[in-house]
């Protein structure tokens, strides 16, 4: 069952090419169903090898599918392979089953755009990089996995382009990561000149031989790629702009898989990370401030995609928080914790937009649990899951990542706590805003005003959400000025009401994966082979479990109760929305004052004067130098026989003369 392995990236590759060579003759629904289809195949495989690889015996449970000799070149010598063990299958299991979820979510939800099949064609080529990147054995495997979710996410962010917010989006979020990327190249460089592989297994069994300040810069650079892809300090503003493309996109990229990337890959090297305690730190540092900060963004937020969008930095920071403290356990646990309930509410929050005929704007929602009873409930319990209120998977997750914290780095764990305050706020205050208080959505808009609104921006390239789906309400167009009531809320297709039930399942059972009073967690003892002796284990007592737990409960729900009260009947606190918190902490305006602009005005020195100056002034004087000698050459041919005489005449003196000199000092 294990040689199956390959089968799990072939068949959304397959489905991939089936969009591209006949995804327009099939249409919609067609398109979307095959997509879905050949990605749902993928799971139903990971299954049968994930059941290959529970028959393998412990410890020892790995296994290397050699596809052919890929780079053989000199001394670097890389195969294309995948590694299935008990981290990376994880990974695959939850990829391909959300992947599957969010595929069938879009058939209702891209319902009616004119570029359907395309979108699937993106979505499968997307999965298909993500399944790379984790299956892969070497550094160069995962890097081609890692570029192709970056491009990805570019077409998918970009995907309604014709609107400049969302092309603008698309090339951040590239930009972005590319930046990142240059740490992970920088990494695999000093990785190869210090061990001579790229290969996982040749790496860490050479890890004495790299020394410690090597370990220590290898860990630093592959931390600056994670920053990028998994929107860490200071690489995270692209994250919140990404919002522009389609709430599926959303979901699967920046809740589920691309964005998990990042701390799936600090688990990998987990060998290195344990080897350096100064790396470890730095990493730990990074995530709890990342998650601090993007909890304080998301509490001010009126767009109901931008709260998630800063609640997933928050959560990953709270992964790499984990990663830091040698908790990969409670990392791996929170991850596909997260992957459930925020999956869940940004599928719910694109029901939401789709009932509202594409408004996001959470100040104009409201008492919509009367109208959609099946987004709400499920939204609820992705609520109640992401605040981290027992008995939800959430709790149990984020309280082993702050546990680890108490352990390892208190004042890091103070930072968490605070963290988890503003979670439990922030999302209680999006769902009061959304399904309680007035019907706010009723009020009268007018063309004119919805036009300039910046969360109901129009596009051309949508059909049935009017501005493709994201944010607009073209359904004011053509009624001149006259002032009118929008259509009431409607509840989702079947196709999209599915994913919410089954993820809003996982979201409350989750938590049952590594139960803290369960005398071997199932989770722990998977994936305790792949870690080993790197795997932190604080020895906390009862007591100590207990009351940590009791305090992360306590405060999740004081902020959830002051959220509940403060905005399930008012919608407008601006004491309670400052405008910094709102402008991310002027964090997009900082990098503009120090990089962009400086770089603009650098691009146009170079454009004006080292381009045109310089170097073109080098070229065209080289020409120049060479005209002005051709003509002066060009006086010596004057065509007269006797001029030519002469010279020769003169010639034949002057070495007559020259030789009589010779002649003469000798």
């Amino acid at each position: 069952m294990l040689h199956l392995t390959y089968l799990i990236v072939l068949l959304p590759l397959a489905g991939f090419v089936v969009q591209l060579l006949v995804g327009r003759r099939l249409g919609e629904p067609a398109a979307g169903g095959v997509a879905t289809a050949f990605v749902g195949a993928s799971f139903v495989v990971s299954l049968i090898v994930f059941a290959g690889l529970l028959g393998v015996h412990a410890p020892v449970r790995s296994f290397t599918q050699h596809l052919w000799s890929w780079v053989p070149v000199g001394g670097l010598h890389v195969e294309a392979a995948f590694t299935v063990d008990p981290l990376s299958m994880t990974m695959v299991l939850f990829v391909t089953g959300v992947s599957t979820l969010i595929h069938l979510y879009s058939i209702g939800y891209m319902h009616g755009d004119r570029d359907f099949p395309k979108f699937f064609l993106y979505l499968n080529l997307f999965v298909t990089s993500m399944l790379i990147l984790v299956l892969g054995s070497n550094l160069l495997v995962t890097f081609v996995g890692w570029e192709g979710v970056g491009a990805c996410s570019y077409f998918l962010i970009a995907f309604w382009f014709t609107r400049e917010s969302a092309a603008s989006a698309g090339k951040k979020a590239f930009i972005y990561n590319r930046v990142g990327d240059a740490g992970f190249l920088a990494a695999m460089f000093l990785t190869f000149d210090k061990v001579g592989s790229l290969d996982y297994t040749t790496i860490f069994a050479r890890i004495g031989s790299i020394g410690s300040a090597n370990i220590t810069a290898i860990c630093l650079l592959l931390l600056v790629g994670v920053a990028g892809k998994s929107a860490q300090l200071p690489l995270f503003p692209w994250l919140a702009d990404a919002m522009e493309g389609p709430t599926p996109v959303s979901a699967l990229i920046h809740a589920a898989t691309m964005v998990t990337a990042g701390v799936y890959l600090l688990c990998r090297i987990n060998p290195l990370l344990h080897a350096s305690s100064s790396a470890s730190l730095t990493v730990a540092i990074v995530g709890a401030v990342t998650a601090l900060v993007g909890a304080t963004i998301a509490c001010a937020q009126r767009d109901i995609k931008k709260v998630l969008a800063y609640s997933t930095i928050s959560q990953l920071g709270y992964m790499v928080l984990a990663v830091g403290t040698g908790a990969y356990e409670a990392a791996i646990f929170l991850m596909v914790a997260h992957a459930f309930y925020k999956g869940l509410l940004f599928l719910g929050a694109g029901s939401v937009i789709h009932g509202l005929h594409d408004e996001q704007d959470l100040k104009r929602m409201g008492n919509l649990r009367r109208y959609m009873k099946v987004t709400f409930w499920t939204v609820a319990v992705g609520t109640v899951a992401l605040a981290a209120i027992p008995p939800f998977a959430g709790f149990w997750a984020k309280g082993d990542v702050l546990d680890a914290a108490w352990s390892r780095y208190p004042a890091l764990w103070a930072v968490g706590i605070v963290a988890a305050f503003f979670t439990a706020y922030y999302i209680t205050r999006l769902t009061s805003l959304a399904f309680f208080g007035d019907d706010r959505w009723r009020e009268l808009v007018r063309p004119a005003a919805a036009s300039t609104s910046s969360t109901t921006t129009t596009s051309t390239s949508g059909a049935a959400h009017g501005t493709a789906g994201n944010g607009g309400t073209s359904g004011d167009a053509g009624h001149g000025g006259e002032a009118h009531a929008p259509e009431p809320p409607h509840e989702a297709p079947w196709t999209m009401q599915v994913p919410l039930v089954v993820l809003a399942v996982c979201a409350f059972f989750g938590g049952v994966l590594s139960l803290p009073f369960v005398t071997s967690p199932t989770l722990l003892k998977w994936i305790d082979p792949v870690f080993g002796s790197a795997l932190y284990n604080a020895h906390q007592s009862a007591a100590l479990q207990w009351g940590l737990g009791i305090t992360d409960s306590v405060v999740a729900l004081i902020a959830a109760t002051v959220a509940y009260r403060l905005w399930s009947t008012r919608s407008e606190r601006p004491a309670l929305e400052p405008v910094f918190l709102f402008r991310s902490w002027y964090i997009n305006e900082l990098y503009d004052l120090v990089i962009g602009r400086p770089g603009t005005r650098l691009a146009e020195f170079a454009a004006t004067v080292v381009d045109t100056k310089v170097i073109d002034g080098a070229v065209n004087g080289i020409a120049g130098l060479v005209r002005l000698t051709g003509q002066g050459v060009r006086r010596l041919q004057t065509g007269y026989v006797r001029n030519y005489a002469l010279g020769v005449v003169l010639g034949v003196v002057l070495l007559l003369g020259f030789m009589l000199t010779r002649l003469w000092w000798a």
